[in-house]
Order: structure tokens, then sequence, then C-alpha cells
């Protein structure tokens, strides 16, 4: 069997997949790629035992067809310093493989794929929807980051996909922060949903491009999903549990209102936030007309900070603490220029939106309220 495709692409796509293995796995040969030679097609997989991902790249040329494994380390080292080429694979009855490039060539040891697990699809008793991968690669970035790493709950350490009757919520949340995402193009007539791990969700993310208007196709049921993109397949075992009722946490009414420049207030919550306390990060934001005050002390060290910044604000004179960090996060992963904070007191919750929302979308991020000392 023999086989040619460029080597820069070969590379990116082992690259991709090589996050897919642990470094410890229970099965041997999941430390290793598995090249599937069909219909002028190379397949590509690696996985987990708990998800597997597929790519399909075309071929220069193919002679013949037929699979093997090779170790991750090996390929992996040996495309990566190669400049943009043909690779060609020869490799025979007893997988043992030459892959030949311009100036040289490797000999490598390849292993039967009888071992290697199949990808189990599924074929019914399943959900399905399809949106656009900029959209999920976008709303997987807005999201991830507010998931938690909680042994305890562990429906909180993955995205909740909320499939409704008029939009799909991707939602997210560690008890101090959540994001709530409506796509409205999104949406089914009988409700369903599932929790998607953070690692599959991070290996998505990675994989679609922001811009990119392909169509993605989600299939699941109560225990795996199958996620179809351009190019290739992602399988995975979702966390099974019922999720928290995240609606009934977001504020109905929240009277005084703030518009900001979003990069204005970060630059100077970063210039503030070192001054603050190690152990809480807490950062007090002083609202009066038209001017939001950012501070932060640390008694133990006898430093502190004050910054003001220009915004929108007409409400009463009031002071919230949150945790700095918290913050940060929260505006570092939206994409805006202004943002709009919404508030009623110090002690319950503060709403974050953007001023304009992305098309075909509802953006909304939660920060729940430190307590203040004054």
């Amino acid at each position: 069997m023999t086989f040619t495709l460029s080597s820069s692409v070969l590379s990116n796509k082992l690259g991709q997949l090589a996050k897919v293995i642990n470094s410890k796995n229970s099965l041997s040969i999941l430390d290793s790629f598995l090249f599937e030679i069909t219909d002028n097609k190379l397949i590509l997989t690696a996985s987990d035992n708990a998800n597997m991902m597929k790519f399909y790249v075309e071929l220069t040329s193919c002679s013949g067809e037929g699979s093997f494994c090779i170790p991750t380390r090996i390929i992996l080292n040996a495309v990566k310093e190669l400049a943009e080429q043909p690779l060609t694979f020869e490799v025979d009855e007893n997988n043992s493989i030459r892959v030949i490039y311009q100036n040289g060539s490797y000999s490598i040891m390849g292993q039967s794929a009888d071992e290697y697990p199949n990808m189990q699809r599924l074929t019914e008793g399943y959900t399905e929807t399809q949106l656009s991968a900029a959209s999920l690669a976008n709303n997987i970035q807005r999201t991830l980051f507010a998931t938690a790493n909680d042994e305890l709950r562990m429906v909180m350490n993955g995205i909740y996909f909320d499939l409704k009757e008029d939009s799909m919520n991707l939602v997210a949340s560690d008890g101090h922060k959540m994001v709530r995402n409506m796509l409205f193009s999104c949406k089914s007539d009988v409700p369903a949903s599932f929790i998607l791990p953070k690692k599959p969700a991070g290996l998505l993310r990675n994989v679609l491009g922001t811009d990119d208007e392909s169509i993605v196709s989600i299939k699941f049921n109560n225990n795996n999903a199958e996620i179809t993109f351009p190019d290739g397949v992602l399988s995975c075992r979702l966390i099974e549990g019922r999720y928290p009722n995240y609606a009934s946490v977001i504020p109905a009414d929240n009277p005084n209102v703030v518009t900001i420049d979003r990069k204005a207030l970060l630059s100077a919550l970063r210039r503030v936030m070192p001054f603050a306390s190690e152990s809480t990060l807490l950062i007090k934001l002083r609202l009066e007309m038209n001017n939001l005050q950012l501070s932060s002390e640390d008694i133990d060290f006898a430093t502190s900070a004050q910054e003001n910044v220009i915004c929108e604000y007409g409400g009463v004179p009031m002071s919230i603490g949150f945790k700095g960090s918290v913050l940060s996060d929260i505006l570092n992963n939206l994409a805006c220029d202004d943002v709009i904070i919404e508030l009623a007191d110090p002690s319950r919750a503060g709403v974050i939106r953007p001023a304009e929302q992305p098309e075909g979308e509802d953006v909304l991020m939660l920060i729940m309220p430190m307590l203040l000392n004054d």
C-alpha cells in the first residue's frame, strides 16, 4: 500500500489529534494514531476511550487500501520539522512503514489496527440539531472559561446545551460566575439537553474556525454525542445528571445600569488588581454620576490603589465588590467595544452584557458579589 499527501496538512491534523490522547492510557494502542486508507482518503483517528476524533484528509495519490497504527510521539516528531512537501508512505503487510520525503526517509514499525477501538456511532434514539461552525466555536470560546472543577457536582464541569422551542442556550457556571448564550438560529420543537465535558468542548474550539460558516451537525442521546464538522467527526461521552435551573439565578430587574468601554475598564482593572489582597482579590466598584471608581486594598502589606473610569451612569450612587479575577475573565471573554453592567444592590448578582449583541444571539454573563468591609 502506497499513498502520498502534504506534510503540512498531516502535521496540522496530527497536532490537533494529539490533544485527544492522554499522557497515560489504559490501553497501550491508544498511545498511537490510527491511519485508515479508503476511497482515496486518509482517515486519521485518536482516542482516549471517552473521546474519539477523526479527520478526513484527501490524498495526492493512493495505491491500495488498509489500516495501521503509528506511535504518537514518533510520527509527530517525524513530520513537525519538515517544510511543506509531499510525503509518501509505503506500508507492507507486516505494518513496516517507510516515509519518503525530499531529502531522506524514515523507517517506522507500525502496529496492527485490529486492537484499536471502533467509534460508537449514534444510529437511533438520538436528537439532532445543526448550526454553523462559527457560531459553535464562538459560543464555546465564550462559555468554556466559566465551567467548574467540582469533584462533587460533576454536572458543573461542562457546558450545558439546552435546546428549546425558540433557541439553544449554552450555559456554564462555577458558582462565582455564569455565562448564558442564546442562539436563536438553533431550535427544536421537542426540548432536549446534554452536558458536554470540558475536554471535547476544548477540542471543538480548537478545530472549528470562528469565521467558518459551514454546517456542524450535533447528534446526542442520554450518554453520548456525535459532532460532525466539515473535515471530521468527534464522538464523546457526556456528563450524566441534572443541570441546575440556571434561569432562576438571573435577576429579573437590575435598575442601576452602567455603559462603559470594555477595554478601558479591563485596563483599569489590571492596574488596580495587583494591590488587592491575594487571598480575596476583592475589587470595590463605586458608582456615581457618569463615573466608575475601582479601588483595591491589601491591609497586610499597607498597599492600595484606585482609578476612575468615565462611563454612562445615571442611577443612585452605590458601591459593590467583585472578585477581580472573575470580573477580568468575563471582560476578556466578551468581544465587543462597550459593555452594559446591570446592578441592583451590593448583595445581588450583577449582569454583564455586550452593548451590541452578536447577530442572532443573546449573550449574558453573571457575576456574584463579594461582601465589602465598609
